[in-house]
């Protein structure tokens, strides 16, 4: 069985509290994109799981990678046989994407059809909750507005289909720990699924990301690329998650590689 895990982006990003927990409350809505990795998983004819990676390079053990921690959460509960894992790696990671939770939702997803476990929604959302705080949105893989630790979905009718999207991932790590720890929290008045219903040429204004403004100091290579989209033409840019990708939003076919030699740049409509 083959599928492609896509990445999402976050269109507005505000820490509204710190919990007792040091985990911190957020308000975000998020957005999936046509920015794709290839997932395959086959039947093993050995006795062992085992995954297979092409495409960009991910540092550290295979083993702890979460797609074989998603595995090993199924296969406690169910009786699952080994499977061989092929994982091309396409969607760009510390970029604030989500991709490594989009590829653990879909190996979850893949694994109750190809075995008939007959998991509901439901059921799919609460094992990947396990994995991570946004694994859990890539089960349904729709627009919702998030919030708790980004954790707690609430399904909002909204599209972009009409929008062209530039983004740019820079050869930048961003520590997510730093980053949080150079925020000050703060309510928002006006959440972001009210403030998306405006014109989107108000949303420069009104939707920010309050990782830039720990972000951009500490990177002024990232704030830079914000820059330029907007002056190339973005109606809205802001970068997604805790970074370090910046995306702009057009309202036509945009070329703005030449931009940005030696990046890794997406170009195409959502």
């Amino acid at each position: 069985m083959i599928s492609f895990p896509n990445a999402k982006i976050n269109i507005g990003l505000n820490i509204t509290e710190k919990r007792p927990d040091n985990y911190h409350n957020l308000e975000s809505f998020f957005y999936p994109i046509p920015i794709k990795d290839i997932l395959e998983i086959v039947e093993s004819p050995n006795q062992e799981t085992r995954l297979h990676l092409s495409g960009i390079t991910i540092d550290g053990n295979s083993e702890d990678n979460l797609i074989m921690k998603a595995y090993r959460l199924l296969a406690t509960d169910y009786s699952i046989p080994s499977v061989d894992i092929y994982l091309e790696k396409k969607i760009p990671f510390g970029a604030g994407l989500g991709g490594g939770s989009s590829d653990a939702a879909f190996t979850l997803k893949m694994l109750n059809e190809m075995f008939s476990l007959h998991l509901s929604t439901e059921i799919l959302e609460n094992y990947a909750s396990k994995l991570g705080a946004d694994c859990p949105f890539f089960i349904q893989n729709k627009p919702v507005f998030a919030t708790g630790i980004g954790n707690i979905f609430t399904q909002i009718d909204f599209s972009l289909n009409q929008v062209f999207m530039v983004l740019v991932k820079p050869d930048v790590h961003i520590s997510t720990k730093e980053a949080y720890s150079l925020i000050k929290p703060q309510k928002t008045v006006i959440p972001v699924c009210e403030r998306i219903k405006q014109p989107m040429e108000q949303w420069k204004d009104t939707i920010v990301n309050d990782f830039e403004y720990s972000v951009f100091p500490q990177h002024p290579s990232v704030k830079a690329i914000k820059d330029k989209l907007y002056e190339n033409g973005a109606i809205y840019a802001s970068m997604s998650g805790s970074g370090s990708s910046v995306y702009g939003f057009f309202s036509q076919p945009t070329d703005l590689k030449h931009l940005f030699p030696g990046e890794y740049v997406f170009q195409g409509g959502l």
